[in-house]
């Protein structure tokens, strides 16, 4: 399938909508009544809190999944270093029941490369499929959204893309917004707020701009607004983590989106500052209640 390109009046009236939209809700209250949180796996609830298996990259996986149940967390965000795209049907199977043992569920993976190469693309959802993931976190190429188009309906997942910061090709988000235009609405976003943060934008503004094609966070803090800095334990530097899952809450994020905690700092022993982002994370929960 070929896509047709949208004329500029059509590509500008888009992003007026997405602007005035985003004025409005940056004025919005948000209404007590409309809130839910879930900390530990098994609880119902809008907003559930995982981890980014990398920042437990200095672990074999198994060791990793049993930290991040220890923690608490209610899903895991699998990366190709600790589950590989190529893995054969047995091994995934075998990792879709050990995390259920584990009282966790799945919520994607990534971040993936999507490009021009049909063939490539769809070994990558047919992993997702065997996965039972909703979503597939990725950078893809621009020349891959047509096939892409195709792949989200056939396969009914989701491409959240991820950003990475100051000159990456999605570094702030209407670049994301731009990529996306005109299609499919299984193609949207994977905020990692810490990026975006390094690009000079507020998170929560982010999350407003993407209502509606936001799929994935990446809940992640940085100690200054600039390209080079250092991540921080959450709420340290530039996020506020309550008005983060406030903005998600207001936008209507996904029962199933991947919010996924990525702590990036001390990789052979983050265990004591990712329990400090928990507990901050907890606390801004607690406060929503």
């Amino acid at each position: 399938m070929t896509h047709k390109p949208q004329s500029l009046i059509a590509r500008r009236s888009f992003l007026s909508t997405v602007t005035a939209s985003t004025a409005g809700m940056a004025a919005a209250s948000f209404l007590p009544g409309n809130r839910a949180v879930c900390w530990a796996a098994g609880e119902d609830h809008a907003l559930k809190l995982g981890i980014q298996l990398y920042s437990l990259r200095g672990y074999s996986v198994d060791e990793a999944l049993q930290h991040a149940k220890d923690l608490g967390f209610a899903q895991v965000e699998f990366y190709s270093g600790m589950l590989a795209l190529d893995s054969s049907a047995e091994q995934i199977a075998a990792m879709r029941k050990k995390v259920a043992d584990l009282g966790m569920t799945i919520s994607a993976h990534g971040v993936n490369h999507l490009g021009a190469d049909a063939a490539a693309n769809r070994k990558t959802f047919e992993f997702a499929k065997a996965l039972g993931i909703p979503t597939i976190t990725a950078d893809p190429d621009p020349d891959s959204f047509d096939n892409l188009d195709e792949l989200v309906k056939e396969f009914d997942i989701r491409v959240a893309i991820h950003n990475h910061g100051p000159n990456h090709r999605y570094n702030k988000a209407i670049d994301v917004l731009h990529a996306i235009e005109g299609h499919d609405e299984r193609i949207g976003a994977c905020a990692d707020l810490g990026h975006f943060i390094r690009s000079g934008q507020r998170p929560t503004e982010v999350i407003r701009l993407l209502k509606g094609r936001l799929y994935g966070i990446h809940l992640k803090d940085f100690e200054e607004m600039k390209d080079r800095t250092k991540g921080v334990i959450l709420g340290k530097g530039h996020l506020d983590v309550r008005a983060v899952f406030d903005a998600l809450m207001a936008v209507n994020f996904p029962a199933n989106g991947a919010l996924s905690l990525e702590y990036e700092e001390n990789p052979q022993d983050p265990i004591a500052e990712i329990r400090e982002c928990v507990a901050v994370a907890k606390q801004a929960l607690a406060q929503m209640k």
